[in-house]
């Protein structure tokens, strides 16, 4: 993917635009909603490019590619890392090491890793619980059923700051089926809120397809990959 800076600048100021329209529509301050833009097969230039048009927060699915994109960012004022994708344990020291936000948590032998990655290197890692709402076996989370367990212990973690929660819901072209997703990871966060008695500000929710609808049921970050940087390119066929 090549980048072009005046179409990717125009991507960012559209999607800005339509985060704005969603949290009118919501009675919400657009101030109050972090814009993570996705990375994934992205070229490093037009990462710089995103920054340049103002970007400052970015999600990656995969630590070795973004091992290998970080010296792109290295130094500049503002970038905030975030771990999206599924983290397996072997490589919870590498990703403390390389991301500012752990937002795809979802087990307890993870934490354990994280907070042990995170004590070695003296740091406090700010971290989101990842929750699977559907019943899809490919989706990473933990059920709803275990939150409350995993939550307890994060608690105990004096190097991880747990900060809320994260979902991705089915993918569907029409983002409306969505919405009971995002609206039941809102209830979920109000539910934790109210039980454990602290603050849980940030609900990550809500990608290119359907991110105004997340808006809408009270994403405060949304992770947005496509209507920036365009579509990714097919993975070529194995014959």
């Amino acid at each position: 993917m090549t980048a072009d800076s005046n179409s990717i600048a125009g991507a960012v100021r559209g999607v800005r635009e339509r985060m704005a329209a969603a949290a009118k529509r919501a009675g919400r301050d657009a101030a109050e909603i972090q814009l993570v833009a996705v990375t994934k097969t992205v070229a490093p230039e037009a990462l710089r490019a995103a920054y340049e048009a103002g970007v400052r927060h970015f999600g990656e699915n995969r630590v070795q590619e973004w091992e290998a994109k970080a010296p792109t960012v290295a130094g500049l004022e503002g970038v905030v890392c975030h771990m999206i994708g599924h983290l397996q344990r072997n490589k919870a020291r590498r990703a403390v090491a390389l991301f500012q936000r752990i937002d795809s948590l979802d087990t307890l032998a993870l934490a354990q890793k994280l907070e042990e990655s995170a004590a070695e290197a003296g740091a406090v890692v700010p971290v989101l619980i990842e929750v699977r709402l559907s019943a899809e076996p490919a989706k990473s989370g933990i059920d709803p059923e275990s939150l409350d367990r995993l939550g307890e212990s994060l608690l105990g973690c004096a190097h991880l700051d747990w900060q809320g929660l994260m979902t991705v819901p089915p993918w569907s072209e029409d983002p409306e089926p969505a919405r009971p997703y995002f609206r039941l990871l809102r209830e979920l966060n109000e539910r934790l809120r109210a039980r454990l008695g602290r603050p849980f500000p940030v609900l990550s929710m809500g990608m290119t397809h359907d991110f105004e609808v997340a808006i809408e049921e009270g994403a405060t970050e949304v992770r947005i990959g496509t209507a920036i940087f365009g579509r990714r390119p097919k993975p070529p066929q194995v014959t």
